[in-house]
C-alpha cells in the first residue's frame, strides 16, 4: 500500500491543455518544478516568459499584474501584500542615505510615519510641501531630493493638487514623481498621460481599496512606464521578499471587471450626499474635489470628471468633538471603520491637530465618510437622524 502514496505523489496524469473560462485560474506555488537543469540554469526570475519561484509569480499574479498596467496607463506592474507596503517599497527601491523625499502635507499618515522613523533612521530626509501651490515647490527642492510624493486627492482632507502643475516643477529639478493613485483608482484620470507631455513615473495603487471593492482584501500595486525604472523596483521586490496570496489575486481578478461600474455609482451618491451636508447648519463644509469651493476644485476640474465615493466634512467650530464623537455614533448604517471604497458606508472622526501643521484654513472637527451601496436616499436619512441627535 505504501507505493501508492509515491504513486499519488508523481501520478502520471495530466489535465488536458486548452481549458478556457471566464475567470482566470488560481494556482498556488512555491515550488516550480522545471523539466531538465539546462532550463533551471536559463530561466530568468524577471521575465514573465517563464516562472522561476513562486515568490516571483504565477500565471495569477502575472496576469494580475498586466490588468492593473492596462487599468493604470502603465507597461510594468508588481504587487505588494498592501498599499503600504507598495508606498515603502517604490521608498526602499529609490532612495539612498543622503538622498531626501518630499511628501504632500495632507499625506496620508503611515507614509508620513514610515519617513519620520524608519527612512530618518536610514539617513533619507524628507519635508513636506504645500499641494495646492505648485509654483511654490521649487523653494521645496534641495541638492540631495530624489524623490516627489504627490496625493490626488490628499489624504482625509481631501484637497486636490496641481498636478500638472507640480509634475512640471519636478521635471524641471530631474526629480522622480511618485503618485498615489488609490483614489483616482485609474480611472478619474491617466497617471501616466496628464496631457502637455506630462506624467508621472510612478503610480502606486492600494488594491485594497476599488479593485477588490469587497472590503476583505489587503493589495498593493506599483506600475511604471520606464523599463530602467521597472527594474529597479522589481529588484528591490525581489529582495524584500514581497509576495501576494493566490487567493486574494484570484479576489480582486474577479472584481475588476466591475471596478467602473462601482466607482461611477459610488461617486454619484457621495455627490448626492456631500450637496445635502452643505445644507445642514451643523455643517460648516464640505470638503470634496467635486464640489466648487473645496481645497483644489479648479485643479480637479482640469484633470477629471470622477471622484471617489470618499468626502469628509468639517462640523461648525461650536460644536465641542464630543458632540461629533457623538454624532457618529449615533449613525446606524454608516459603520465606524477605517479604509473604503467597500460595499458598507463607513464613517471616521480624525484630529487634524495631530495631522496638519497649519489648522487656520480647516477649523472644527472633520468627519470622513466612504460611501457604500446601500440606497442613497437611507443613508441621506441616517444622517438626518444622527444630526438630530446632537441637536
Amino acid at each position: 500500500m505504501s507505493e501508492r502514496i509515491t504513486d499519488l505523489i508523481h501520478h502520471a496524469y495530466r489535465p488536458p491543455a486548452g481549458f478556457e473560462a471566464v475567470p482566470p485560474g488560481v494556482h498556488k506555488a512555491s515550488t516550480v518544478i522545471f523539466p531538465n537543469v539546462a532550463a533551471l540554469r536559463a530561466r530568468d526570475w524577471r521575465s514573465k516568459a517563464g516562472y522561476t519561484y513562486g515568490l516571483h509569480g504565477t500565471p495569477t499574479t502575472f496576469t494580475l499584474e498586466e490588468r492593473i498596467a492596462a487599468l493604470e496607463g502603465g507597461r510594468h506592474t508588481v504587487l505588494a501584500p498592501s498599499g503600504l507596503a507598495a508606498l515603502a517599497l517604490v521608498n526602499l527601491a529609490l532612495l539612498r542615505e543622503g538622498d531626501e523625499l518630499l511628501l504632500p502635507d495632507n499625506v496620508y499618515g503611515p507614509s508620513r510615519d514610515l519617513a519620520r522613523s524608519l527612512l530618518d533612521g536610514w539617513g533619507i530626509a524628507h519635508r513636506l510641501y504645500d499641494p495646492l501651490d505648485a509654483t511654490g515647490l521649487a523653494a521645496a527642492i534641495g541638492p540631495r531630493t530624489r524623490l516627489l510624493w504627490i496625493e490626488a486627492a490628499g489624504s482625509v482632507t481631501m484637497e486636490f493638487p496641481d498636478v500638472r502643475g507640480l509634475v512640471r516643477v519636478a521635471r524641471e529639478h530631474g526629480l522622480t514623481v511618485a503618485l498615489d493613485n488609490t483614489w483616482g483608482a485609474g480611472l478619474a484620470f491617466d497617471p501616466f498621460d496628464l496631457g502637455g507631455g506630462l506624467a508621472v513615473d510612478v503610480s502606486m495603487h492600494a488594491l485594497t481599496k476599488f479593485p477588490s471593492g469587497g472590503a476583505d482584501v489587503l493589495m498593493g500595486s506599483v506600475t511604471t512606464v520606464d523599463p530602467a525604472l521597472h527594474e529597479r523596483i522589481l529588484l528591490a521586490h525581489m529582495r524584500l521578499g514581497l509576495g501576494v496570496g493566490a487567493n486574494d489575486a484570484e479576489a480582486i481578478l474577479r472584481a475588476l471587471p466591475t471596478i467602473e461600474l462601482r466607482y461611477d455609482a459610488q461617486d454619484r451618491a457621495a455627490r448626492e450626499l456631500a450637496r445635502w451636508l452643505q445644507t445642514q447648519p451643523a455643517i460648516a463644509r464640505v470638503l470634496h474635489p467635486a464640489l466648487p469651493g473645496s481645497p483644489g476644485h479648479e485643479h480637479w476640474a482640469s484633470l477629471c470628471t470622477r471622484a471617489a465615493g470618499l468626502f469628509s466634512v468639517l462640523f461648525d467650530a461650536a460644536i465641542e468633538p464630543s458632540r461629533v464623537d457623538a454624532f457618529v455614533d449615533a449613525l446606524k448604517l454608516f459603520r465606524i471603520g477605517y479604509s473604503w471604497a467597500g460595499p458598507v458606508s463607513l464613517a471616521v472622526p480624525y484630529d487634524l491637530s495631530a495631522m496638519r501643521r497649519d489648522r487656520s484654513a480647516l477649523p472644527g472637527t472633520l468627519v470622513r465618510f466612504s460611501i457604500g451601496f446601500e440606497a442613497a436616499g437611507d443613508l441621506r436619512a441616517d444622517l438626518a437622524q444622527a444630526l438630530d441627535a446632537i441637536g
